[in-house]
């Protein structure tokens, strides 16, 4: 009580799991109570996040896996953390955000050699299987390549925020079900026999 400072009427939500899973959970709950209960503002409130963290535990393996790719370049100044405190790396990815929906994002990608075989390594992805799955990116970086970024806009959710739309399938000309199924084109349909053996493959049913 101290620490929240609540009171006689105050009703406080509280989540106890990993830190990832409670921002999530009490952020959707955030936003949730926000439109109900009238608080959302609706003027456009465009913003950018940035700070995310370059790697996340998995909680299985343990391993460090990269939470955007493993492509996306760490901070410059937190390069000599890379291998004592991945954790606590930062990448140079970004979201931009448009009143709780995120309608863009992209990163800055690494463009050294070293530093894109420093974080393969962390990966647990040796130098012959970099090689051996990269090798093109690996030698391009090699030659020289200029810092490059980009950004991917999701205009189907500004047209979904412009129309006030519930869902982004309401603003989509021949949206998919939720099984992936398309009811204009019938998709996917079944694949003959002669496709099936031209690409040495064949059907099992479960049991």
């Amino acid at each position: 009580m101290e620490r929240t400072g609540a009171e006689n009427g105050d009703l406080v939500f509280f989540g106890a799991d990993k830190a990832n899973v409670v921002n999530e959970s009490i952020g959707a709950l955030r936003t949730k109570l926000g439109h109900d209960r009238g608080l959302a503002s609706g003027d456009w409130r465009p913003l950018w996040v940035v700070d995310f963290p370059m790697f996340e535990q998995d909680p299985h393996t343990g391993r460090w896996v990269a939470l955007h790719h493993p492509f996306t370049a760490p901070k410059e100044d937190q390069l000599e953390q890379l291998e004592q405190d991945p954790g606590g790396v930062e990448s140079r990815a970004y979201d931009l955000v448009l009143n709780g929906t995120e309608v863009g994002g992209g990163s800055i990608r690494i463009h050294r050699e070293a530093v894109q075989r420093q974080v393969f390594r962390l990966l647990k992805i040796t130098d012959e299987e970099a090689d051996a799955r990269f090798g093109f990116l690996l030698n391009a970086l090699k030659y020289g390549c200029p810092p490059h970024g980009g950004i991917a806009f999701g205009l189907d959710r500004l047209v979904m925020l412009m129309t006030g739309s519930q869902s982004i399938r309401d603003v989509m000309a021949f949206p998919k079900t939720q099984t992936a199924s398309c009811l204009l084109t019938d998709a996917p349909s079944a694949v003959d026999e002669a496709q099936l053996h031209e690409l040495a493959l064949r059907i099992r049913l479960r049991a």
